[in-house]
């Protein structure tokens, strides 16, 4: 059970759907939503690179909730080779709520590439309930450009900026957003003020920042507004919304 913290909330313990409405989705426009794991140490992955190993139940139910209602999850291919997504599919508990927002069967995955050197043997490619999207450089390799095409729906940008990658998504009627990373690719949607809702999970425990990414630093802090905290298994999730939403 997770118990969840806020202004009309005190210890409450809540169901899967609760959590799910207690990440809700606005009616119209675009809405970028960033997910990320940190522990105590500023870790984003545990050993190996990869963020289960800093992750639990609870932080996963938060995970899952986050993305249930979303139309596109959005990564870069770092984060594609480190964590090996699996298949998008779509569920049938959710059909009937999805249906009648408009929305399309399952989360469509969209994967950030400029080189293209992709996982291409993993199942997401040919498994997911949507054929998945790749967006890229204009100029990228025609060779490189003629795998991916055979793999995913490829879009490509003359410059790849977050702007650029929310606007081609929201082209396709994919508004409903999650960004799950890596930290890089967070860090350019920040600095972009590209994004609307970070949902951050504080890890109990310290891993080193050895295997996590580094990222260039922003030119101003930028503050968030705490709108509630989730805790589990001594995890706390935590959901913000960037200034101004």
């Amino acid at each position: 059970m997770h118990a969840i913290f806020g202004p009309h909330h005190e210890g409450t313990p809540v169901t899967d759907d609760e959590v799910a409405d207690a990440y809700p989705w606005p009616g119209s426009g675009p809405w970028v939503r960033a997910m990320m794991v940190t522990t105590l140490d500023g870790a984003a992955t545990g050993p190996g690179g990869v963020s289960g190993s800093i992750s639990s139940e609870a932080d996963q139910a938060v995970f899952a909730a986050t993305r249930r209602f979303a139309d596109v999850v959005l990564i870069g291919s770092g984060t594609l080779r480190a964590e090996k997504y699996g298949p998008m599919r779509a569920k049938e508990a959710d059909a009937v709520r999805r249906s009648e927002a408009g929305q399309r069967p399952a989360p469509v995955l969209a994967v950030v590439s400029g080189s293209l050197d992709l996982p291409w043997r993993l199942p997401v490619w040919a498994e997911s309930t949507h054929r998945p999207l790749v967006l890229t450089r204009t100029a990228a390799d025609p060779e490189r450009l003629d795998v991916a095409k055979r793999h995913a729906d490829v879009v490509t940008l003359d410059v790849v900026t977050p702007r650029a990658i929310v606007d081609a998504l929201v082209g396709r009627g994919l508004r409903r957003i999650v960004c799950e990373g890596g930290p890089r690719l967070l860090r350019d949607f920040n600095a972009a003020d590209a994004i609307d809702e970070a949902d951050i999970t504080i890890s109990p425990t310290f891993a080193g920042t050895g295997p996590s990414p580094t990222t260039a630093g922003l030119p101003d802090v930028v503050r968030h507004r705490l709108v509630h905290v989730l805790q589990g298994d001594g995890f706390l999730m935590a959901r913000y919304l960037a200034p101004g939403r």
